[in-house]
């Protein structure tokens, strides 16, 4: 039988404090009702029917109603609060220690061999929101030409640079410079590259930011599911995150333009075969990018609502043998003073024919999922995870 299989990040969308927040600092972090809260109660009519208000309980959205598909919560159970770190957990893989961080900056060694093998000068070393960091070294940077380097709470390692004056080329290149130079002890999850543009006062980053995420430690849903000859495609930074191992992905400049990539999937342009199988790994980074690290409440809300809004065409592209799961990687909540990410639950939406409407409950790990998907596609993979597949078949 033709199975397909789309998976949805709303990245940064979380679901309350995970068991062990606390120890992150996240304890009283909730993404999504703390959002509910601060715009009075949210309209998410397409999710509230897939069962979101049963799974996540919050100001405006009913629980009361009959669900179109199963709903629950899953539980981080990899350290850490990163994308990269969620999104190999969804693909089965957890993670025996976390990735490095580095709250006062890197190292000078490191910051002296990655200027090396760029042949250009590094500013700033210091951990804080890209944002802030840009309007403060900017200047410097197109005086000097040299690097912005920053990181954050996340075990990332950002290099900064305007495009008018480093060409985006030898931006990734040295990014993949600093990939192979980020090895063990200080093998961060990610190098990004973060381009901007405009002049003092309105500088702006661009949508040409890359990821250079390290490979995946173990087996992960995408090489099962390549081993198993079933085609994998990509939206969003997907492909960043395991490496590009298992995955190719369509770039995107914004959520809008993932939505309409994930639309396109389903309807099936680029395979005229309908009777096709295949695995859609798509992720939309606007909640957390663009408002959860700036501490925007309603932007974030908005783009809630802009992929409510979607949703309905999105479950109508939905043929038998197809199942759909909405989750997140962890959460940003964008009302709390800090801008990093939290150490949250996700929700877990599914939606196909034949799923049946039922609770699914509080889930030990993401790993679930991907051991879901696995089994969907009569996968022996189940990696990290436990199956909840027979629980929603009608």
């Amino acid at each position: 039988m033709r199975r397909r299989a789309i998976l949805i990040v709303l990245d940064g969308v979380g679901a309350g404090a995970a068991r062990d927040a606390s120890g992150y600092g996240d304890a009283d972090s909730h993404t999504l009702a703390h959002v509910a809260d601060a715009v009075g109660g949210v309209r998410l009519p397409a999710l509230e029917r897939l069962g979101l208000g049963k799974a996540v309980p919050m100001r405006g959205m009913r629980s009361d109603l009959p669900a179109f598909g199963a709903w629950g919560t899953m539980h981080p159970a990899s350290p850490g609060k990163d994308s990269t770190t969620g999104h190999w957990e969804l693909a089965g893989l957890h993670l025996q220690r976390p990735f490095p961080t580095y709250p006062r900056g890197f190292p000078p060694d490191v910051v002296t061999a990655f200027s090396r093998a760029t042949g250009r000068a590094v500013i700033g070393n210091v951990a804080g929101s890209g944002t802030d960091l840009i309007e403060r070294f900017a200047g410097e940077h197109l005086a000097t030409g040299a690097w912005i380097v920053y990181t954050s709470a996340d075990s990332v390692f950002q290099v900064a640079a305007h495009e008018d004056v480093v060409p985006l080329a030898e931006l990734y290149t040295a990014c993949e410079s600093a990939r192979r130079l980020l090895v063990s002890p200080h093998n961060v999850s990610r190098v990004i590259a973060r381009p901007f543009v405009g002049e003092p006062g309105s500088w702006r980053r661009t949508p040409n930011r890359r990821d250079f995420s390290l490979e995946p430690l173990g087996e992960t849903l995408l090489d099962a599911l390549t081993t198993a000859g079933i085609p994998r495609a990509g939206v969003g930074k997907v492909d960043d995150l395991f490496a590009g191992r298992g995955i190719s992905s369509h770039h995107t400049a914004d959520n809008q333009e993932g939505l309409e990539r994930i639309s396109a999937w389903l309807r099936g342009e680029g395979n005229p075969d309908v009777s096709h199988s295949g695995f859609l790994f798509a992720n939309l980074v606007d909640f957390d990018q663009l408002y959860g690290h700036r501490n925007d409440v309603a932007g974030f809300y908005g783009a809630l609502r802009q992929f409510d809004e979607a949703l309905p065409d999105l479950l109508d592209g939905l043929r038998d043998g197809d199942l759909l799961a909405i989750t997140a990687d962890h959460g940003n909540d964008p009302t709390t003073p800090s801008t990093d990410h939290a150490r949250e639950r996700v929700p877990v939406l599914v939606a196909g024919r034949g799923i049946r409407p039922v609770n699914l409950g509080e889930r030990a790990t993401f790993s679930d999922l991907g051991a879901t998907i696995a089994d969907w596609f009569g996968l022996a993979f189940r990696g990290r995870g436990t199956s909840f597949l027979q629980e929603m078949m009608a």
